[in-house]
Formats: C-alpha cells, sequence, structure tokens
C-alpha cells in the first residue's frame, strides 16, 4: 500500500464553511463576469474565467491568485496572444506558439495565472474582430471577479487580496508582530523559495508565517508539563463593579498591578487595565475640552456626585482559561497585540490571573531547567 500512498489527496478535507465560501463565491462571480462577456459576444472565454473563479474562491491566499495575477494576467495574456496572431503566419503551430509567448510574459510581468493561458488560447483559435473590445472586456471581466472576490472572502473573515502594502502594527509602527519576527531574513526566505521552485505557489509573507507558527507551537512544547495553575497569581486583589475610579487607581499606584479582576461575588465580569483609566480621560478630554491631566484627575475624583465606577469602564474581551489549560495555550492569548492578562475561572468564579510577566518567567525557568 506504501508505493500508493502518493495517488492519495494530498489536500486537508474540507470545512463546510469552505465548501460554501468557494463554491457560492465562484457562483456569484461568475455571474457577473459571465454577464459582461454575452454582453460582447466572448461568452467562450467564460471557462478560462472558471479556472480564475477557483483560485480566487477556493485559494485566495495563493500567489496565482492574487488581483495583480488575475487582471493583468489574464490581459496581458490575450494582448500577447493577439499581437502574436497579427505577426505570425497561419498554421498550425501559431496557436501553441502564442500560448507559449502569453506565459512567458506573465511570467516577466510577475503576473503568473494559468487561467491566462487558456485565455490566449481561445483568443488565438477564435481571434475576436475587435482588439480594444476584447482586451477591455477582459480586463473589466477579471476585474469584477477580484472585486467581488475581495467583498466575499472578507465577508467570511479571510484577508484577500493576501499580500497587501507594508501597514503600521497595532502599535502605530512598522515592525512586525513579535511572533512574526523570526530568526531567518526576508532576503533567505526568498531565496529558499526560489531554490525550491516554490515562489509561484508560496509567497515569503505565507512562509514567514509559517515559521512563525512553527516557533510558537516549538516554544508551547517546551512547555509541557506545566499549566495555568502552575504560573498563576493566586492572592487576587479585586474590585466591585460599584469601585470608584480613584479608588481603582489609587491600587494600581500602591500595587503596582498592570491589571485588576472585577468581580460580582465571586462571579468574574472583566479586567480594568491601566491604559483603561488612561484611555477613558482621554476620551473626557476631547468631549469637555479640558487637558489630559485635568480630565484624569477629575476622572479619579471620588467625591463627584456621579463619578464614573469600575464597571464603566471594564473590559470582558472573553480570553478566559481554566486552572488546568496548558501554558502553551496561553502563548498566543498574550502574544503583542493580544490580551495583556488572562484570568483563570473555574465555572464563573476567577481563581487565578496570568500575566506577560509570569509567562515570560515561566519560559525562562523552563529554559534554565534546558540548558542546566
Amino acid at each position: 500500500m506504501t508505493r500508493w500512498r502518493g495517488l492519495a489527496p494530498a489536500m486537508a478535507g474540507p470545512k463546510a464553511v469552505d465548501l460554501a465560501r468557494a463554491g457560492i463565491g465562484a457562483a456569484l462571480g461568475l455571474l457577473g463576469a459571465g454577464l459582461i462577456l454575452q454582453a460582447v459576444g466572448l461568452a467562450g472565454l467564460i471557462a478560462p474565467f472558471g479556472a480564475s473563479a477557483v483560485l480566487v474562491y477556493a485559494v485566495p491566499n495563493s500567489p496565482l491568485a492574487q488581483p495583480w495575477s488575475v487582471v493583468v494576467g489574464n490581459t496581458g495574456a490575450a494582448l500577447v496572444a493577439l499581437v502574436a496572431l497579427a505577426v505570425l503566419p497561419p498554421a498550425g503551430w501559431t496557436a501553441p506558439l502564442a500560448v507559449g509567448l502569453a506565459i512567458a510574459a506573465m511570467l516577466a510581468l510577475r503576473a503568473l495565472h494559468p487561467p491566462g493561458g487558456a485565455v490566449a488560447l481561445l483568443l488565438a483559435l477564435a481571434p475576436p474582430d475587435r482588439w480594444d473590445l476584447a482586451l477591455a472586456t477582459i480586463a473589466a471581466g477579471s476585474g469584477l471577479l477580484v472585486g467581488i472576490g475581495i467583498l466575499w472572502n472578507r465577508a467570511f473573515g479571510r484577508a484577500y487580496p493576501f499580500r497587501q502594502p507594508a501597514q503600521p502594527g497595532p502599535h502605530g509602527t512598522t515592525d512586525p508582530m513579535p511572533q512574526a519576527r523570526i530568526g531567518v531574513d526576508p532576503a533567505d526566505l526568498a531565496t529558499i523559495l526560489d531554490t525550491y521552485r516554490q515562489s509561484a505557489n508560496l509567497g515569503v509573507a505565507d512562509l514567514a508565517r509559517l515559521v512563525g507558527a512553527v516557533e510558537q507551537a516549538a516554544a508551547a512544547r517546551q512547555m509541557e508539563g506545566f499549566t495555568a495553575a502552575d504560573i498563576m497569581s493566586r492572592d487576587l486583589v479585586t474590585v466591585s463593579p460599584d469601585t470608584a475610579l480613584g479608588s481603582v487607581a489609587e491600587l494600581f499606584r500602591s500595587r503596582g498591578f498592570s491589571s485588576i479582576p472585577v468581580v460580582e461575588g465571586d462571579r468574574l465580569l472583566g479586567l480594568i487595565f491601566q491604559i483603561d483609566l488612561i484611555r477613558r480621560a482621554r476620551e473626557d478630554a476631547f468631549r469637555k475640552h479640558h487637558s489630559l491631566l485635568a480630565a484624569l484627575m477629575r476622572l479619579i475624583d471620588d467625591h463627584r456626585a456621579t463619578a464614573p465606577r469600575a464597571g464603566d469602564i471594564l473590559q470582558d474581551f472573553g480570553a478566559r482559561v481554566a486552572p488546568e489549560t496548558p501554558v502553551g495555550t496561553l502563548l498566543p492569548l498574550l502574544s503583542d497585540g493580544g490580551a495583556e492578562a488572562v484570568p483563570v475561572v473555574s465555572g464563573q468564579r476567577i481563581v487565578g490571573i496570568v500575566t506577560r510577566t509570569d509567562l515570560v518567567s515561566a519560559l525562562a525557568r523552563r529554559l534554565a531547567q534546558a540548558t542546566g
């Protein structure tokens, strides 16, 4: 049986949401593109557009499915095929040569899109009367397919286009997220992809994310045997939702906490972070045209008749774990841009809290044990 294993499916089984996203999305995209093609008498091009739809809606992360590849690939392939037909003599080898030139052009334009080869072949076999109309229709149809794909994929929570210009991270800087700051230079990753001839299937950003995920999984494995109960703080200082923010601020000052749980009886309602006080004061300063310092002093003034309470600014972001939760599970929760602290609960009752400092200390301790 081992010899036949290579004939088995190489892809993981899809989830139901993936089936719906790909199937229904492709149908909607082709409906829009098909109407344009039929209106100008190029309905035969719906076949390669169907192949484009497979990429855009089923594998939107692929470099072959990105907007540049779809629009420029299809349109560029069509233009090269039409030019080849115009300059080459009519013969049996003309159409194959036109397709070969179209593929070379797509590679040169960094717009490799397999359906573009089919577009070139169909035009070579049945040249249109008007080049301008054909090229405009192919470009418009490809653009519509991509446009619907953007809306549809994002409606399902998929990032498409997958590769976007560098954008500021959660801190307003261009630094990548810490889990993406891998030990391999992006130029080295690009070289690896080229060496293994995978640049058309996987981008540098994809590979960086995968390597980062592997490193995080490796770190989690190093923490095997540790649970949240092993590293959590147990002697908790909590406040009620009716606690004045002045009292909360004093706890932050005197205890040096970065977060304080808000409870009602034993039931956890959420957490208050130091930054929450500053954010609320900043909002008040803008709304009432006060300075930030004046707004902050007013916020923590317990003598006001309508002074805000802890329940007004608590965060209930839903990140909660049980005492038996492996520490490795906490790594993504406490990564940069995520939670600063994670409450540990038994049912609805809070029994501890794990901060980033607790996690770093646990990692350092396990590393010392491994190298000692």
